[in-house]
């Protein structure tokens, strides 16, 4: 089972996310490592960077690097829209914990997704790298991808990376 690649979370248990919408399919991360969602603010371009994490953001005062993972999952970039977002997370990178502020197109809801209807990424039939993921969950006829953010991000770092998670 796929729930093995997500700590506390076991067949026993639900797991806590955060749904939101991304190039018309709906993503969830793991509501211990969000620390807020911010309304559409202006980026600022950094040259020479990773085109995943190619802009930063001023957030209370500290500069946050901008992630959009349309690019990681070879998604068409949209327009902002009323319903854009950005959703600042924590992760460890490099052994530090580090801010970084995720583009979403919508916020959805907080939710709990059973381990029962999670499932590994299938081997063909899927347009995504399956290193990319770490399950697909059925929830309510859709399919909920959460996303191996730790492989993502350990990509730009050239290091491992793991979730924040607070207790």
């Amino acid at each position: 089972m796929p729930y093995h690649k997500i700590p506390n979370w076991t067949p026993e248990q639900g797991l806590e996310v955060l749904t939101f919408g991304l190039g018309g399919e709906t993503f969830a991360l793991e509501a211990g490592i969000v620390r807020e969602i911010l309304d559409v603010m202006p980026l600022t371009q950094v040259p020479g960077a990773d085109e995943m994490a190619a802009a930063v953001i001023n957030f209370r005062g500290r500069i946050v690097p901008h992630a959009d993972l349309r690019v990681s999952f070879g998604m068409d970039r949209h327009s902002t829209t009323a319903d854009s977002r950005i959703i600042v997370i924590e992760l460890e990178l490099d052994g530090n914990p580090t801010l970084i502020g995720l583009a979403a197109d919508r916020v959805n809801e907080v939710t709990v997704l059973n381990a029962g209807d999670a499932e590994e990424p299938p081997v063909i039939g899927i347009r995504w790298p399956r290193e990319h993921i770490r399950c697909l969950v059925r929830r309510e006829g859709d399919v909920v991808v959460l996303p191996d953010l730790p492989h993502l991000f350990a990509r730009l770092t050239g290091k491992s990376a793991e979730p924040v998670t607070l207790h």
